[in-house]
């Protein structure tokens, strides 16, 4: 079972997680990971390559924030992003978002999409006034999720106590806890805002100017805030005053309405996004009959809107396509649609208990008369009803036929 140990300073907050074996947790294939064997860190997004489902975290640790390098990370095939309280694809994050993360070691070493460290990284001093756990060999994500994402479900809320503000911009002093209530343990931390923080309030979309004049806030000065409970976008911007790990508030919610409000917006993005891109999969077992013919089971990976697995349905027409780890399409030069297997889904099996993480809980049995290279037990697939829409992905999401170019080199760059 994971421990987390939460140690507060005056202006930081440095996340540790421990295991009960102290042993990092490598994933099997076709076997999902358990969120309780998840390293957890927590830290700044600086760096997106979205095509590949990978990027850099700078970490959080117990030196000075700025000096931390940029910490690479690959989501798993079936790692999750939330963003808002909301599914979401790793394009939808503003770099500078602080994100937590629960992650692993990577699965296949040979295949990371991100340099292999050595397992007992994350407990060496990185030196320079930066401490260590800044570099953990688990970077390979089941869970990426950002602040308001994670506290919905923790259970968690920000409270506000105090407000200074000068000029339209200041700190406020706030605490993290638990939304039924706490132990009163809970330790300030204290936030700045500017006058680009956004204040979301129902419908509304409000800016601190507008605090002040309504009276919420006063235009110069501190001010009780009352424990006012809301949730809070947290990003990281450099510090005046010596002051080297203090974070940003980009958005404040200041009620349920303004926050699901945020959440439907993030769930129709992604929705969209799916639906172009094809829903991502694992082949439990494949039975071969003559000609080319095979029955497959699969089990559709979770994290997503239910509507999107309602649309999977017996008997409706499907495609299924092939993709690397990193859910890029493999076969065809043409998009994914070019060289998929097509048929019918013959079954729609709802799994007994409850899924993991990362899994749907969802399985399809799916027929074709032309099963290609890449659907096997264990491997990675995209799966397509028919009444989703027909669209070519961008060229920098499908492989054509060459694992080569997994990831892009500086010649996809024209030359002038």
């Amino acid at each position: 079972m994971t421990r987390f140990l939460l140690v507060f300073g005056s202006s930081i907050l440095v996340l540790v997680s421990a295991f009960a074996a102290d042993e990092p947790f490598r994933p099997e294939a076709g076997k999902f990971p358990s969120l309780e064997k998840a390293h957890a860190y927590r830290g700044e997004l600086i760096f997106v390559d979205h095509a590949n489902r990978r990027g850099s975290i700078r970490l959080q640790g117990s030196g000075m924030f700025f000096r931390n390098d940029p910490h690479p990370f690959a989501m798993l095939p079936y790692g999750i992003v939330r963003y808002h309280g909301a599914p979401a694809d790793l394009r939808d994050i503003p770099l500078g978002t602080v994100m937590h993360v629960r992650a692993f070691l990577p699965p296949d070493p040979k295949t990371s999409a991100v340099p292999v460290l050595p397992v007992d990284s994350g407990k060496q001093d990185a030196n320079h006034n930066r401490g260590a756990g800044i570099f953990p060999a688990e970077n390979h994500a089941l869970l990426l999720e950002d602040e308001p994402s994670h506290c919905q479900r923790e259970g968690l809320v920000w409270k506000l106590k105090e407000v200074e503000i000068k000029n339209k911009e200041g700190m406020i002093i706030a605490t993290c806890e638990p939304k039924k209530g706490g132990d009163g343990k809970a330790t300030e931390e204290k936030l700045t805002f500017d006058a680009a923080t956004r204040v979301w309030r129902g419908r509304e979309c409000l800016g601190i100017e507008e605090l002040i004049t309504e009276g919420k806030w006063p235009a110069e000065g501190k001010k009780s805030l009352g424990g006012q409970a809301v949730q809070l976008g947290i990003t990281w911007k450099p510090t005046p005053d010596g002051i080297f790990t203090r974070f940003h508030i980009s958005d404040i919610w200041l009620d349920d309405d303004a926050t699901q409000r945020a959440a439907h917006q993030q769930t129709e993005t992604h929705k969209a996004f799916i639906r172009s891109r094809w829903m991502a999969a694992w082949i439990d077992n494949v039975e071969y009959g003559k000609f080319g013919r095979a029955t497959i089971t699969a089990t559709l990976f979770g994290g997503m809107d239910p509507s999107l697995y309602a649309d999977f349905k017996k008997d409706a027409p499907a495609l299924m396509n092939p993709v690397a780890n990193t859910l890029k399409h493999t076969h065809g030069g043409y998009g994914p649609a070019h060289m998929a297997s097509k048929g019918p889904i013959l079954d729609v099996i709802k799994l007994p208990g409850e899924a993991p993480l990362g899994s749907s809980g969802i399985q399809i049995k799916f027929e074709t008369d032309l099963i290609i290279e890449g659907i096997r037990p264990t491997r990675i697939v995209r799966v397509r009803p028919a009444s989703w829409p027909a669209v070519q992905v961008p060229r920098e999401e499908y492989l054509n036929d060459s694992l080569e170019e997994r990831f892009p080199t500086p010649a996809i760059f024209p030359k002038y």
